[in-house]
């Protein structure tokens, strides 16, 4: 069995997988990633199930060292490059594959386009599975590397400890990180507890994501929502997406590591279709709403997962990669030689 080794951590770097959604009815909260469509296009890059555990990054990402025969690493959810470190150092671009060999050193920096990407290995990683997930959910210490995020000198141990070389994939459209417009929500299931002018100020009104954000919810900014009929609620359940709203006013939504049950009254929750753009928000993003049906929401999941799966269906060879950046760096000419008769 192999290794990556953790040289430099990044900012709160953990291994997500699809998380653990059966088990929510013993109070153990779903986690998995923030962003599953990154989670599967990263995986289907190198040639993994779709679902299998990958390193999540949040904001700034870590500084690796291989210490197996060979791996295969690919980078999805962002327009970030990975950075191949070394004597001879080159930047790769997102959705591409890249195989490395023991002692290479590579790195994700700061994320230029969102709060969230995803780095997948060929194989996974060989942590134990926690309620049938490798998922990290920090708060109870369970799932990933014992349970927490990276730091620096871990060493994450791998399914696989050489890969075969062959053909590189990339993805040949990363336009999915284009998507726009409002996040679409069905009205509920405590939409009673609000007048109904808060209910149309939520929908008309611009939001803020502040710096109270992380894995388990994200706090908004912005006009307050009336509440009706008081913010105490018997407390019940929660998905991911969910908007709360306690007695501040200020809208919550709950994201992968949400609690299960909650007691503030929920005014809404976004449509599953939306769930992965909204992972990758980060602080100082606004956000708008717009009501819709759970008919129309089952219609965009579907259009969400025919996607994807024209997405990886189209996946090719990537062919040698030129960093033009470094070649005109680059002194290409060390001398000219001019070829010269002398007259007899």
């Amino acid at each position: 069995m192999g290794n990556i080794k953790v040289l430099r951590p990044g900012i709160n770097v953990t291994i997500q997988d699809m998380g653990r959604p059966q088990h929510q009815h013993l109070g153990v909260p779903v986690s998995g990633a923030l962003d599953p469509d990154a989670l599967r296009l990263a995986n289907a890059l190198v040639g993994n199930p779709e679902t299998c555990g990958a390193l999540e990054i949040r904001m700034f990402g870590p500084t690796l060292e291989v210490a197996t025969d060979a791996v295969r690493v690919a980078l999805a959810g962002t327009r970030a490059e990975l950075e191949i470190l070394g004597q001879d150092p080159f930047r790769l671009p997102a959705h591409q594959s890249v195989r490395l060999v023991r002692g290479q050193k590579f790195r994700v920096g700061a994320l230029p386009d969102g709060s969230t990407a995803t780095l997948a290995i060929e194989g996974g990683f060989a942590v134990p599975q926690v309620y049938a997930s490798r998922s990290t959910y920090s708060r109870a210490g369970i799932g990933g590397l014992k349970g927490r995020a990276l730091r620096e000198g871990d060493l994450l141990p791998l399914q696989l400890a050489m890969v075969e070389a062959r053909d590189e994939q990339r993805l040949a459209d990363d336009a999915y990180l284009d998507d726009g417009g409002p996040f679409r929500v069905i009205l509920g299931p405590q939409r009673d507890f609000f007048t109904d002018e808060a209910t149309a100020l939520f929908l008309a009104s611009v939001y803020t994501v502040t710096r109270d954000a992380d894995r388990m919810g994200m706090r908004l900014d912005g006009p307050l929502l009336c509440h009706a009929r008081g913010y105490n609620i018997v407390s019940d359940g929660i998905v991911t997406g969910a908007v709360q709203v306690p007695g501040n006013g200020l809208p919550i939504i709950l994201l992968a590591d949400h609690q299960t049950t909650g007691g503030y009254p929920k005014l809404a929750a976004v449509i599953s279709a939306d769930i992965p753009r909204l992972g990758r928000l980060r602080p100082g993003d606004e956000i708008r709403f717009e009501e819709t049906t759970v008919e129309a929401a089952e219609a965009e999941r579907k259009v969400r997962e025919a996607l994807l799966r024209r997405l990886i269906d189209a996946m090719a060879p990537a062919g040698a990669w030129l960093d033009e950046a470094a070649l005109y760096r680059e002194n290409l000419i060390s001398g000219i030689v001019v070829e010269t008769s002398s007259a007899v």
